[in-house]
């Protein structure tokens, strides 16, 4: 008998009954993802023949220059998730304040927020390297018939129910949880379908890959110098390789696939370090750990940090296990011989 290609429409509706509060709403917000990934495949593969690449002119709340494609993804995934009339709230990189979806009945009943990262590494767009999308999902803490708060979106890691990543590389994928293991979809461009290609996706607990950029070395942590050193030692399976694309979802997609870890840490030129606890750390340590990989500040676990801001900062050990282990060493070694 041959093998049905299952689509993510079909894997979603298959496995809702899985998810803790099914109601159709999970179904509804992956779908509207799914069709805004769609929209902005379309427009990152097009990107070198029309004028949607460069900078727009504009900062972020971060201070980092809008790309032109960061502004449309933005635009896109925001219109979609409200047009479908399924979230009361969305918090995006690109926005300094949460958005607040009342619904056209203006009664504030739905109960999930979204928090994204429309385009992750979009400034890699003008040369042609993979980009992403990042999401995450909570159940509202507000009472539902209210407008949402600072509250629902401050909420730690491990209260999500869904988190993913959409890579727009060679092929584009939509990758998943629901807290129910780690499933992987790739787009049919023909048919603009997503197929289940990657099942059941697993971090191996080892790996020889470290990617963090070494350009930055003389403004790391110690702990993170010897970790370094560390992986270049000719050791047993070491030296370990370095591959850094300098785009979170490329570099975490590559190393989920082959085993590796992924740091990005506090430096005297970042001193709470880069990447965002909610919209970024938060949902890619959900996947990880959900693949069996691990998640960490480099002393503790991401998704138990409760965060006090929307685009609060933190350093970010994400991988094989044994690897964040070992990174985790090395930062507590360098952490004890200063007293």
């Amino acid at each position: 008998m041959e093998e049905r290609n299952i689509t993510l429409g079909e894997f979603i509706i298959e496995n809702q009954n899985a998810f803790q509060y099914s109601s159709g709403e999970l179904s509804r917000i992956f779908n509207s993802i799914r069709l805004a990934a769609k929209v902005v495949n379309y427009k990152v593969n097009k990107a070198g023949l029309v004028d949607i690449v460069g900078a727009a002119g504009e900062q972020n709340i971060q201070g980092e220059d809008q790309q032109k494609l960061d502004v449309y993804a933005n635009e896109i995934f925001i219109q979609t998730l409200i047009n479908r009339e399924i979230v009361c709230g969305i918090a995006s990189e690109e926005n300094d304040d949460f958005i607040t979806v009342a619904g056209s009945d203006n009664g504030h009943n739905n109960k999930y927020v979204v928090l994204m990262d429309p385009l992750d590494g979009s400034s890699n767009i003008d040369v042609n390297v993979s980009v992403g999308t990042i999401f995450s999902v909570y159940r509202r803490i507000s009472p539902i018939g209210t407008p949402v708060t600072i509250e629902d979106f401050l909420q730690p890691g491990i209260n999500q129910v869904a988190a993913g990543y959409v890579i727009y590389g060679t092929s584009t994928m939509i990758v998943y949880t629901t807290g129910f293991g780690v499933n992987g979809f790739t787009l049919n461009p023909a048919i603009g379908t997503f197929y289940l290609s990657h099942p059941n996706m697993q971090f191996p607990k080892d790996g020889n890959i470290y990617s963090i950029n070494e350009g930055n070395y003389v403004h790391f942590p110690q702990g993170v110098k010897d970790y370094i050193k560390y992986c270049q030692f000719e050791e047993e399976d070491r030296p370990y390789t370095s591959r850094y694309i300098g785009s979170l979802v490329s570099d975490i997609h590559r190393n989920m696939i082959k085993g590796g870890i992924y740091i990005y840490p506090t430096s005297t030129k970042a001193p709470k370090g880069k990447l965002r606890l909610l919209y970024e750390c938060n949902p890619i340590a959900f996947i990880v750990e959900q693949a069996g990989g691990k998640g960490s500040d480099g002393f503790n676990r991401i998704m138990e940090i409760q965060p006090t801001e929307l685009h609060e900062r933190v350093p970010f050990f994400c991988g094989s296990n044994n690897m964040v282990e070992k990174a985790e060493e090395f930062m507590m070694k360098a952490k004890l011989s200063k007293y």
